[in-house]
């Protein structure tokens, strides 16, 4: 599966492919200018990292793959002042500017949720940001690290 590479990561630390990775993880691919990833997806993935990010990878990558293609000098200044300044991302954000990376991975749009296993087989992929599609991402996650909701009762 492709990855983006060390140089596409435009906020935060470069995270390694999953095929490396020896704990799940989540990635959303998104646009800026996707109300839904805006208003719904990103402040989801915030919520998942604050309550999950010391147990699971979490990554977003925003894609051209359904939005208009744009140069980079373009997109890499808006995408790093809204991940630095507006929505304070605590995770890595990578650039896939072409759209190749998410039509390789076969995302039906933005945003949309890629889940790996350690060791890097995709074992949930999910579009949307709605609340069906949260709750889904939301169990999953308490799952992988024990923590559900019950639990709390």
């Amino acid at each position: 599966m492709e990855w983006p590479a060390p140089t596409d990561f435009v906020h935060g630390d470069p995270l390694p492919a999953p095929d490396t990775w020896t704990r799940p993880g989540l990635v959303m691919t998104f646009n800026l200018e996707c109300p839904g990833c805006v208003s719904r997806g990103v402040p989801f993935l915030k919520r998942l990292h604050a309550e999950f990010g010391d147990s699971v990878h979490l990554m977003a990558v925003h894609t051209s793959h359904g939005h208009r293609l744009l140069p980079g000098e373009e997109v890499v200044p808006t995408l790093q002042k809204f991940a630095r300044n507006y929505a304070k991302l605590p995770f890595p954000v990578a650039l896939d500017l072409s759209g190749d990376l998410a039509r390789g991975w076969r995302t039906e749009g933005t945003p949309h949720w890629l889940a790996f296993a350690p060791g890097g087989e995709v074992i949930r992929s999910v579009y949307g940001s709605q609340e069906n599609a949260q709750t889904r991402l939301q169990y999953l996650l308490e799952e992988w690290t024990g923590r559900g909701g019950d639990e709390q009762a």
